[in-house]
């Protein structure tokens, strides 16, 4: 490679770099603004409501009528299909009642355009195969906002997450620079002949874990970038930044429970069973006979699209299948069966979710009550560090103490954003589960 290429190769590396470095800052209403728009899932779960409502259209055959037009040509010799092809036309003659004429007919040319309606009347199995479709498409209705609701509580949470990285970073920043200080400070000690070289080491050994964990931590808080971007379906090559630092958030209320039937993934449960429900019932009408109407209109003619001839024909049929072997008793059984498990799995969801409604109430609780003493924990180590870190200036306190508390100080500040990020998890979990019905 010339030099010449060398140095383009190296423009363009450091120019992707600086694309990959690029830092957007963004507030948590963009992002779920962009998440309701261009997530996949979100997409996904409203062409499934698309769908279901399309079924449901499809089944208003139950009630409208099936009309068809069709236009047919022949010529033929046989003489069955020259005999009704005359009659139809109305141009039979006596002359045609020869039986000469009548086994050896003349070709003749027929053309039909024939118009056909049959209307459903009485059709019970339909009408409840329709209401199953019904509760069906409703189902995929309440799924979809209870997807975007689900979708909208991931983002708020990755945006947490976020935050909560930043703050890592932040911490870690801080103890990496308080880290290589009392490195620093160490060394000048020791060639002082203040300390032990095992003092020195010591705080080389601090500054080599702090510098890693740093490490670690801008990982993580690319991967949580990445994560966020992926939820609004945005470019990945850009690092994300929240707008809001990490805060205890102010605004939580929690009540007592009033139940949980108006939620909407619970609701799509119940119209799942309603579907199950309606199926079953169905199979029982396809016992009941069919009666529908139907009719014709028909024209005929030796020409092309010519209509010289023409008739009607209007009637009704009442159509009974008495026995189809054993397949209806078969699929009636499956029906019930379906339509019971439906109903057990209802339960037992709404179950599982009141004990979550219950558990994260107590999860907020807990976080709660660990806020407050992580704030304390936070204000005495920060103390401490500072009281130990005068006292080693001054000579008077040991490398290993100062080291200690500069660690127990950052991993308290650790705490305490982790903890931070828990209680507003929690606050916003039981948001989630609480959201009825809009």
């Amino acid at each position: 490679m010339n030099k010449l290429s060398a140095i383009v190769l190296l423009g363009l590396l450091f120019g992707y770099n600086g694309l990959a470095q690029e830092e957007q800052l963004i507030s948590l209403e963009e992002v779920l603004g962009r998440v309701q728009k261009a997530n996949t899932n979100i997409k996904i779960s409203g062409l499934e409501a698309e769908a279901a409502k399309a079924d449901y259209s499809m089944s208003n055959t139950v009630f409208l009528p099936d009309i068809s037009v069709s236009h047919t040509g022949i010529t033929t010799t046989n003489p069955l299909t020259a005999f009704g092809a005359r009659l139809n036309q109305e141009i039979l003659t006596s002359e045609d009642f020869n039986p000469l004429l009548l086994n050896d007919p003349d070709r003749i040319e027929n053309f039909a355009t024939i118009i056909s309606i049959q209307q459903p009347l009485i059709n019970m199995d339909g009408i409840f195969k329709r209401k199953a479709a019904r509760s069906t498409f409703r189902a995929k209705e309440l799924q979809f906002q209870r997807t975007r609701e689900y979708i909208n509580f991931e983002a708020q949470n990755a945006y947490m997450q976020l935050q909560l990285a930043y703050k890592v970073v932040e911490v870690l920043e801080k103890a990496n620079g308080a880290a290589r200080a009392n490195e620093k400070l160490a060394k000048d000690y020791y060639h002082q002949g203040l300390i032990q070289k095992a003092d020195w080491l010591q705080a080389q050994v601090r500054t080599a874990e702090v510098s890693n964990q740093l490490e670690q931590a801008r990982s993580n808080r690319k991967n949580t970038s990445d994560y966020l971007a992926f939820l609004m379906d945005a470019d990945q090559m850009i690092q994300y930044r929240p707008k809001v630092e990490l805060l205890p958030d102010s605004k939580v209320t929690v009540g007592e429970s009033t139940g949980l039937e108006n939620r909407a993934d619970v609701q799509a449960m119940q119209k799942a069973v309603d579907a199950f429900t309606s199926h079953y019932r169905a199979g029982k009408m396809t016992f009941l006979p069919r009666l529908n109407a139907f009719g014709s209109y028909e024209l005929y003619d030796q020409e092309f699209l010519q209509t010289n001839a023409r008739g009607y024909t209007i009637g009704a049929s009442l159509s009974w299948d008495v026995f189809k072997g054993s397949q209806r008793f078969a699929q009636l059984k499956k029906g019930k069966a379906n339509a019971d498990k439906a109903q057990l799995q209802f339960e037992e969801y709404l179950v599982k979710s009141e004990m979550e409604l219950d558990r994260t109430r107590r999860m907020l609780a807990d976080a709660e009550n660990r806020l407050r003493s992580s704030e304390l924990a936070v204000q005495q180590s920060a103390e401490s560090l500072q009281i130990r870190t005068n006292r080693f200036k001054e000579g008077l306190e040991k490398t290993s103490d100062v080291l200690m508390a500069e660690a127990r100080y950052a991993q308290q500040e650790l705490n305490y954003y982790q903890t931070v990020y828990e209680y507003n998890y929690a606050i916003a979990y039981h948001t989630f589960l609480t959201i009825e019905i809009r």
